[in-house]
């Protein structure tokens, strides 16, 4: 997910007793002044939108925030706004660890009645809880996915561990490092001035920051030299940490499977946006006025309404078709203009669409969708009156 902020809610709701989630993602645009970048890119300034869709991913509401919006600020002002919208109801609030701050959390707490939350933590706070959670037992969650539960201070903190994730990981963090060990022995080989090579050094650590971490780089106070070696001792804790995540709550559940399939429900967040930018082109928004970026905002929010809802009906009806790979096969049916011209000078216009592959027939049937009949041609007489001119 890019920048933005991610927040989710699950729990009950006042739309017709419905579930669902807030999430939020960061959407840059061009040239509107009074929304900053937080990203520090002044020439792709920044909105924040946060949309508000059931567990399912089915949208309902959406809101455009200023682009500087910080992930830890927008928290108190939605827990308001929900609730004041949407009336009271017992949500559970699941978030992204850069979301909440400690502050935040404790005013949850405080709350009558308290605000249930799940929330995803650094892993440095494994440092605190280590010790502790090596003693208590694994549980499974589901096939593949084991976790830990450990209470304290009016928190529930799970430890999980999924294989698909360690997997992934682990072979995400070989290939960078391979890259770094191959680009670190090309840099020793080079003849380089000493700037130069801090330059190529600096180069090599921002794209792999980190496998960077793993690897203990020495350079000489005077010339050109330097030294690497693997840090042994960094790698084991990665590994060690690898595919695991720890994760707070306040609810009293103490069923692993709920904990984790509350938590999956980001999923839904990722998705959504991903869609929205890629799919759908929401971004870069070519406008200045902010109500023609609301407008656009608002149209791209109609068309994931409409690419949501084809999904559901390919689930039902198509199963293991998304709605990407059905949009691919619609779009190969055009829609074109055959002009023919007749003997008496006029011009007979065909509009039609072009006949759809036999694999879009199916699709079409398995929809119950039925294209309509073909436009009906139209004769023109602009020709014989542009002749009778000359």
């Amino acid at each position: 997910m890019c920048a933005g902020c991610t927040l989710a809610r699950l729990g009950g709701s006042s739309f017709n007793g419905c579930r669902h989630i807030i999430l939020a993602a960061t959407v840059r645009l061009v040239c509107v002044p009074q929304h900053t970048s937080r990203d520090h890119r002044f020439d792709c300034v920044q909105i924040v939108i946060a949309l508000i869709v059931t567990p399912e991913g089915l949208p309902l509401a959406y809101e455009v925030l200023p682009g500087n919006t910080n992930d830890s600020k927008t928290l108190r002002s939605f827990l308001q706004k929900i609730e004041h919208q949407y009336g009271k109801a017992q949500r559970i609030w699941c978030m992204d660890r850069g979301v909440p701050t400690e502050e935040v959390l404790a005013e949850m707490r405080r709350s009558e009645p308290p605000v249930q939350y799940l929330c995803g933590t650094p892993k440095g706070r494994l440092n605190r809880l280590e010790k502790s959670l090596i003693t208590k037992p694994w549980r499974n969650a589901r096939t593949g996915v084991k976790v830990k539960l450990l209470p304290e201070e009016n928190e529930l903190y799970v430890f999980a561990e999924s294989q698909d994730r360690i997997a992934k990981e682990r072979s995400m963090r070989r290939r960078k490092l391979k890259w770094l060990w191959a680009r670190l022995a090309q840099l020793k080989d080079m003849q380089l001035t000493r700037d130069a090579l801090l330059m190529k050094l600096g180069s090599a650590q921002s794209k792999v920051a980190a496998a960077w971490r793993l690897v203990d780089v020495k350079v000489d106070k005077e010339g050109a030299g330097f030294t690497y070696r693997l840090n042994r001792k960094k790698l084991k804790q990665v590994r060690r940490r690898e595919g695991r995540y720890l994760l707070r709550t306040n609810l009293t559940e103490t069923d692993p499977v709920k904990l984790w399939n509350y938590y999956l429900q980001l999923v839904q967040v990722e998705e959504a946006f991903r869609t929205l930018k890629s799919d759908l082109a929401i971004r870069p928004i070519f406008h200045q006025d902010p109500q023609r970026i609301e407008a656009h905002v608002f149209v791209a929010f109609l068309a994931y309404c409409l690419y949501v809802t084809l999904g559901r009906q390919l689930k039902a009806l198509a199963p293991g078709l998304t709605a990407r790979s059905a949009l691919e096969k619609f779009a190969a049916v055009q829609m074109v203009d055959v002009r023919i011209p007749t003997t008496d000078a006029r011009e007979l216009l065909l509009t039609r669409y072009t006949q759809p592959e036999p694999e879009l027939e199916l699709l079409l049937e398995r929809l119950r969708l039925t294209l309509p009949a073909q436009p009906p041609p139209k004769i023109s007489a602009a020709q014989t009156a542009s002749a009778a001119l000359l």
